[in-house]
């Protein structure tokens, strides 16, 4: 089995079929990945409330033990139905002696789910689930423009709200990284205009603040360019207005995602500002300066690293509780800073 293709994702998620004994979700939006696997478990389970049909395992403990994912997969249900087997976390473990026999088993078992980070074309864990014959790869990358709107239309329309054109333009602006913190925020917003025809930027402004818009960017442009003086302060104000330690990652994200596209840009030839001037969606200008200086600091491989780590730590900053995700996000910050400062000093 290939890939499926975004747009024959919702319809897959819908209707998965007993084709699949092995469906593997990755990618770099954690949120999505996590969201995506629900819907995939929540489909195949049909309103089936037996505890046994639906088994969570966490990828270190299919790992230290590969024979017990097959076991599981083969176990048949006490009251019938198709078996679910979830497994989370799988990106930065080695499943495939686990996976290999699911692969390679030609009857129907129970479904395993495996939900894992933003794999390469080279995983073997990604490389089996597109070429297995009963298995399936769901790719998650970050929103777009089009998945933006339809995010916001849905949340809008649940809630019984219109979005003005303006505030559609401040969401783009604040949403995108992660899915699930993005639908968060929109339910959040969606709360406080309750009870009225539509949503403003004042509503925007009033739910999301500082923290979310000009103090957030001031901080992750900081953090790309190694200024440690402004990323101890940011941090600081961050915490104090009580902003969700995962949605300041997933914005850092969203950040290095861009920066990654800019620089491949730029080391086609074109200059790093022609690259900011042309930048989709436009960046803000009293950012194009300091955006310009990022690109030139952070090379394709430094960046690769970064994405990665910040991947980590958004999952890790979503898992834990809110002092703990903050120290988790703290910590990522200064090492990319760290690492931005050298490459600064270095030029």
């Amino acid at each position: 089995m290939v890939a499926i293709k975004p747009a024959e994702i919702d319809r897959f998620l819908a209707r998965p079929g007993e084709t699949f004994n092995l469906i593997l979700i990755y990618g770099p939006d954690t949120g999505l990945v996590s969201e995506r696997a629900q819907a995939v478990v929540a489909s195949v389970s049909e309103g089936n409330a037996d505890p046994f049909s639906l088994v969570k395992l966490d990828a270190a403990d299919v790992a230290a033990d590969p024979s017990r994912l097959i076991d599981e997969a083969l176990t048949i249900p006490l009251f019938g139905g198709r078996r679910t087997i979830w497994v989370r976390d799988s990106g930065g473990k080695n499943l495939m002696p686990a996976v290999t026999p699911i692969l390679k088993e030609e009857g129907e078992t129970g479904l395993v789910v495996l939900e894992a980070g933003d794999l390469k074309k080279s995983s073997p864990l990604r490389k089996g689930a597109e070429t297995g014959r009963r298995a399936a790869a769901i790719p998650c990358y970050t929103d777009g423009a089009r998945e933006l709107d339809r995010l916001i239309d849905e949340e809008a329309r649940l809630a019984g709200l219109a979005v003005s054109r303006e505030a559609r333009q401040a969401l783009h602006e604040l949403l995108g990284a992660d899915r699930m913190a993005s639908r968060g925020e929109l339910r959040k917003l969606c709360l406080y205009a309750h009870g009225r025809e539509r949503i403003d930027t004042k509503d925007i402004t009033a739910i999301m603040g500082d923290a979310s818009a000009f103090a957030l960017d001031e901080l992750i442009d900081a953090v790309a360019v190694g200024d440690l003086k402004t990323v101890d302060h940011g941090l600081e104000r961050l915490s104090a207005s009580g902003q969700r330690a995962d949605m300041i990652a997933s914005m850092a994200l969203r950040q290095f995602q861009m920066l990654h596209r800019l620089r491949a840009a730029h080391e086609k030839g074109a200059p790093a500002s022609q690259v900011v001037e042309r930048a989709s969606p436009p960046i803000f200008f009293r950012r194009k300066e300091i955006v310009t200086r990022q690109i030139m600091l952070w090379s394709i491989v430094d960046l690769d690293k970064a994405l990665d780590l910040i991947a980590d730590t958004v999952r890790e900053a979503r898992l834990n509780n809110a002092h703990l995700g903050e120290a988790i996000v703290s910590d990522c910050f200064l090492k990319l800073a760290r690492v931005a400062r050298s490459r600064a000093e270095r030029r």
